[in-house]
């Protein structure tokens, strides 16, 4: 998973679909994301295989990501599917825009928090999300992930941009590239045909002056590979 200084959308964004609420409940949704260990990790590019690098940097302060649409009823949350894809990560431990803070080169578990609203009232973006009967949290293991500044694996790096729908700029500059080679090829046939230079094509110079030339140039290069040889050997 990508992560910037600026801050990057987390993609693919997180979903879920939600049952079993109190349809006249008002809850909040949030997301908080935690390590999966104390490892850092390092890619391993002739087996392609994540391993481990040594122990996890030091904790970043916490952040939460409350869904925008809180608080809703429980009917409203399960009538839809719940999206994160407005959720934002960086490595920048200054961060004052809300983003999730995270570490380069570590894992991590996504986790969705369903809160009742009653329960809700100290939930803060810049705060552990509160314990309680009154709130639940989720997290499935097909979410944990890497972070990384750059993409260690090019077939994840092509399948990333031909699905991230924020990596139209991407897309575009490879099809402008393709229409580019298209529109050179269409115009081959005015270009002139390529052909050895000859001897001939210099002006005022036959072939036997050709290889002279190059016969006292190789002559040269013996000598001088000569000169330093004896030096060497006189030492």
């Amino acid at each position: 998973m990508i992560i910037t200084k600026a801050g990057r959308r987390m993609f693919p964004a997180m979903r879920v679909k939600m049952t079993g609420l109190d349809p006249h409940q008002q809850y909040y949704i949030a997301m908080d994301i935690i390590p999966v260990d104390n490892k850092r990790y390092r890619y391993v590019y002739h087996s392609s295989k994540w391993m481990v690098a040594g122990n996890a940097d030091s904790p970043v302060p916490p952040r939460v990501y409350i869904h925008p649409d809180s608080p809703a009823s429980g009917e409203t949350w399960m009538r839809q599917v719940v999206s994160f894809d407005k959720l934002k990560l960086t490595n920048n431990e200054l961060d004052d825009q809300g983003h999730i803070i995270l570490h380069s080169m570590h894992k991590y578990q996504p986790r969705v928090h369903i809160i009742r609203k009653e329960c809700g009232e100290e939930l803060s973006p810049v705060k552990v999300i509160p314990t309680g009967d009154g709130v639940r949290a989720f997290s499935f293991t097909e979410t944990v992930f890497t972070t990384v500044t750059a993409y260690q694996n090019q077939q994840i790096t092509r399948l990333k941009i031909d699905r991230n729908p924020f990596a139209k700029g991407f897309r575009d500059s490879g099809r402008n590239r393709m229409g580019l080679e298209a529109l050179v090829e269409s115009y081959a046939f005015w270009r002139p045909s390529l052909r050895t230079l000859t001897f001939e094509d210099i002006p005022g110079m036959t072939k036997q002056d050709g290889w002279n030339r190059i016969l006292w140039w190789l002559l040269s290069f013996i000598k001088t590979d000569w000169k330093i040889l004896t030096s060497y050997q006189q030492r």
